[in-house]
């Protein structure tokens, strides 16, 4: 029963970190769009992106495979609600009938 416990914590953990790195590029390429500098924008959130998530991975994963893929899999199922979350409004309704 502990396992499972762990599991859901490395899923949440993976979760946060996906909502942290997609959420963050999101709100880069907003800040971007207006900003005189737009490459430093981008390239000081991919720096320190990167880096939260890679810490978090390797504290998540402690040397452990199934821990570290339990956490990419909620990883990824952040990407797909930042996503889904994101999406402009005529994305979500489709192209027009012809």
């Amino acid at each position: 029963m502990a396992d499972a416990g762990i599991w859901a914590g490395a899923m949440l953990a993976g979760a946060v970190l996906g909502a942290v790195f997609f959420g963050g590029l999101w709100w880069t390429v907003q800040r971007g769009m207006v900003s005189a500098a737009p490459a430093r924008w981008l390239f000081a959130s991919l720096v320190v992106r990167t880096a939260v998530v890679l810490a978090g991975f390797h504290a998540v994963g402690a040397g452990q495979a199934g821990r570290l893929g339990v956490c990419l899999l909620g990883f990824l199922l952040a990407r797909a609600l930042i996503l889904r979350a994101t999406r402009p409004a005529a994305a979500v309704m489709g192209p027009p009938c012809a």
